[in-house]
């Protein structure tokens, strides 16, 4: 049941306080915005059934959770419980237009919902619960990420050994804020059948990311976007601007393909008619979670050879350059492409680049 696995994410497996089933009258349940997959609350004909949670702690526990995730206001509700009328409190959500049925709530959405839930109880003794609703979407997304990494790719070449023989003695959390950090002290086997020593390993826990490589086969043309990139500029190059295809975060709710359509809009003003997929893959596995969903767009692209995109909202400056494809391979030859993605989709449109134009 959905309220069971909320319940054990929020206050643990024991589920202090936990009543049995109560029902609201004159409620109904809506549909809550793709980025949050919790359901709305609000007045109707219907009878909404809940548990009650009635130990001071828990309660605690959960409005603080409904305040990180935008869940509130608080409001003021009488339950049928044991054919007796009582008050209590309930989160009225972010109620939707749409009527919300429990066949409704997907394995994937439960499943992000809990992950970002252990992660908001994690910093509970140590944040403002205000200071982590600024950022709710990068949680969201988070989890989703960790939920899209239990569909693992195949194992024929490498091992198959399972995460869970990984034994993790200590897991800390060294920085939290807009990003997070990680760290491990662990064993993990060997290739020869023994057990490493107790190693520590930091890990940046990152979200996952759609990027897209814009493409007019009939014109033979691209679009790459510019913008300073603080990786380079903390490494000490002295030029930070990067040449790169369009991205984005991959928000809870949303499949890769629709972040590169939203991405593409937001960024250059760009509508796809079609998307090729060129990989999934982890950038740096050896320090961050990221994975890069990779991808060619279909579009058709305009004269102009410069542009600007970008939200104001994230401080986003964005300048967009179209070109063709064989400057496109001379940035590459060059070693001005020098952004990895960009590398490897310039790699792959070089060899798919005859299909695509014979079929535009």
């Amino acid at each position: 049941m959905a309220e069971h696995d909320f319940l054990e994410a929020a206050l643990g497996a024991d589920r202090p306080g936990l009543a049995p089933e109560a029902v609201l009258p004159d409620h109904d349940l809506s549909a809550a915005p793709a980025s949050l997959p919790l359901p709305g609350l609000g007045g109707g004909v219907g009878a909404v059934r809940g548990r009650i949670v009635s130990d001071a702690e828990a309660v605690a526990r959960l409005l603080y959770i409904g305040e990180v995730l935008g869940l509130g206001p608080v409001q003021q509700v009488r339950l049928s419980y044991e054919g007796q009328d009582i008050p209590a409190r309930a989160f009225a959500g972010r109620p939707g237009t749409l009527a919300w049925q429990a066949d409704s709530w997907s394995g994937s959405s439960r499943m992000t919902l809990c992950e970002a839930i252990r992660e908001i109880v994690e910093d509970m003794a140590h944040r403002p619960a205000a200071d982590l609703a600024a950022t709710r979407a990068m949680i969201l997304s988070r989890a989703a990420a960790r939920v899209a990494a239990c569909d693992a790719v195949p194992a024929e070449l490498r091992s198959a050994t399972g995460a869970d023989s990984v034994e993790a003695l200590q897991v800390e959390t060294p920085h939290a804020g807009f990003f997070r950090t990680r760290g491990y002290h662990l064993r993990h086997p060997r290739f020869d059948g023994t057990t490493s020593p107790v190693l520590h390993r930091e890990v940046f826990v990152a979200t996952d990311a759609a990027l897209v490589l814009p493409y007019d086969p009939l014109r033979d043309r691209l679009l790459l976007i510019e913008q300073f990139r603080m990786g380079p500029y903390g490494r000490g190059d002295p030029r930070p601007w990067m040449l790169e295809p369009v991205a984005g975060r991959i928000d809870a709710g949303e499949t890769p393909e629709e972040t590169a359509l939203r991405e593409c809009r937001e960024e250059a003003r760009l509508d796809l008619r079609g998307l090729e997929k060129i990989s999934t893959h982890y950038c740096t596995p050896g320090y961050s979670t990221e994975v890069f969903h990779l991808f060619l767009g279909l579009c058709d692209l305009p004269d102009v050879a410069q542009g600007q995109g970008g939200l104001e909202t994230e401080n986003e400056d964005i300048r967009s350059h179209v070109i063709d494809f064989h400057r496109a391979m001379a940035l590459l030859h060059s070693g001005e492409a020098n952004n990895g993605p960009l590398v490897l989709s310039l790699i792959w449109l070089e060899r798919e680049r005859a299909r695509l134009r014979a079929s535009a």
